[in-house]
């Protein structure tokens, strides 16, 4: 069965970076598409970015074009999210998502991610 582990949060002055990790220990990512969400105290959940399990295609939320970057290495089972240049409304706990669309290089809409990590609080304060 997939577990996710979300790693790398932490506290980051504005205009800092961080790289998030979600990593999978006794399953491939292989087949899985993956997604980044992040939920902020009294707001919905919503999608950051999510990349296809070629690495071929990822799609960004407006709000972090051009500052966030996914990636993903599949020989250590790994995906990444660099955040760079990042503001204090980015603070939020930070989710990765999988889902295997069944094809390759094909980007699942958000909702249809259904494997879900535990979260790393990422806190972005002066």
């Amino acid at each position: 069965q997939l577990q996710l582990v979300e790693s790398g949060g932490g506290l980051v002055h504005p205009g800092g970076s961080l790289r998030l990790s979600c990593a999978a220990s006794d399953v491939t990512l292989d087949p899985y598409a993956i997604g980044w969400f992040r939920q902020a105290p009294g707001k919905e959940r919503q999608g950051v970015s999510r990349i296809s399990s070629d690495g071929d295609s990822t799609k960004y939320a407006d709000s972090v074009k051009g500052r966030f970057t996914i990636s993903r290495d599949n020989a250590k089972n790994t995906v990444y999210l660099q955040m760079n240049s990042l503001k204090p409304e980015d603070t939020a706990v930070y989710y990765c998502a999988a889902n295997n669309p069944g094809v390759g290089g094909f980007v699942p809409p958000w909702g249809n991610f259904d494997i879900w990590g535990q979260g790393t609080q990422v806190t972005v304060s002066s």
